[in-house]
């Protein structure tokens, strides 16, 4: 009873989420300890969707503090990961320019530079793709700058993408960077982005990341069709669709797909697919005993989860509101 009284967690929005290896890293890297980023990506081999978070995290920091990663590049002037790194950040650079408004509330200066810096992202991967051809991470990246320019770039995009999952078939972020380019806001329609959502999450083994994508898919319909402008206002509308009945079942089935090889670790994708389950749950005001299950093994690790910022203004907002309904 007296949990029901309990305040929510302050949350933890450091990007690593609940990855304290990679953000005890990252931290010396910014102190100048570069080797220490070196050895854990070197250490994560080929679990290609922790080496893919683990590598979005130190791709951040060099965006923003860069003297780490000049230091490796003049120590080790050839080595993959910090051509990955220079592509990545240049692309994160590239994201913070835009901002996350609507079209209609970004000045032409921002998708200008959105442009000349997503531009420059592209053209970096090509030398992280050189040298290091079995990563699947530089495709991505590649695929990622294609937002800014999509309407002349479908074809390459595809390309990219064909490369991308010849590498690794199932990989989260890839096929999260084509639902979001397929998607009615950018390039694409429902129909396009439902479908590349549902492939890939039918053809994944169970335990798979992208058994999950589906739910990116509902929540990008439900932005799009019940108000991208208004947000808040229109949170009782966009909560109708998820009672439909057939997206509560999808909802589920997605969830059992993942879960059937055992709990998912914390880390890679861990943390924020369990956001996005408690998400659509609260929606659907559907399981609220698995919702609170699923936030005790979240705690306070916020992260950057931009789905709640579909549906508040702000993404703390929408975790305090998800963490007190499931209370």
């Amino acid at each position: 009873m007296f949990g029901l009284f309990r305040k929510p967690p302050v949350p933890d929005t450091d990007y690593s989420q609940a990855d304290l290896e990679l953000r005890a890293v990252r931290d010396r890297a910014l102190a100048g300890d570069w080797a220490a980023a070196r050895e854990l990506i070197e250490v994560t081999g080929r679990d290609w969707e922790l080496r893919d978070r683990r590598l979005t995290v130190l791709a951040i920091a060099a965006g923003q503090t860069p003297q780490w990663l000049d230091a490796w590049e003049a120590a080790v002037p050839n080595d993959p990961t910090v051509a990955i790194l220079r592509a990545d950040a240049l692309m994160d650079q590239a994201g913070d320019a835009r901002g996350s408004a609507s079209a209609r509330d970004t000045s032409r200066e921002q998708f200008q530079e959105f442009h000349r810096l997503a531009t420059l992202a592209a053209q970096a991967t090509q030398r992280a793709v050189e040298l290091n051809p079995d990563d699947p991470y530089p495709w991505g990246t590649r695929m990622n700058s294609m937002l800014a320019n999509g309407h002349q770039q479908h074809e390459e995009f595809g390309v990219a993408m064909g490369e991308a999952v010849k590498r690794d078939p199932y990989n989260f972020e890839t096929h999260t960077i084509a639902v979001t380019f397929l998607c009615a806001k950018w390039y694409g329609s429902h129909e396009q982005m439902f479908a590349a959502a549902r492939e890939p999450a039918a053809a994944a083994p169970v335990g798979s990341s992208a058994a999950m994508l589906p739910l990116l898919a509902h929540f990008e319909y439900a932005l799009r069709e019940y108000g991208f402008d208004t947000r808040a206002e229109s949170l009782a509308a966009k909560a109708s669709y998820f009672h439909r009945p057939e997206v509560i079942r999808e909802i589920d089935a997605c969830a059992a797909k993942w879960r059937g090889a055992g709990e998912p670790p914390l880390t890679g994708r861990g943390v924020t697919l369990r956001h996005w389950l408690a998400l659509a749950n609260y929606l659907a005001g559907h399981d609220r005993k698995g919702t609170n299950a699923l936030l005790a093994q979240i705690g306070p690790y916020l992260g950057s989860t931009p789905t709640y910022g579909y549906f508040w203004m702000r993404q703390s907002e929408g975790f305090h509101a998800v963490w007190k309904w499931a209370r």
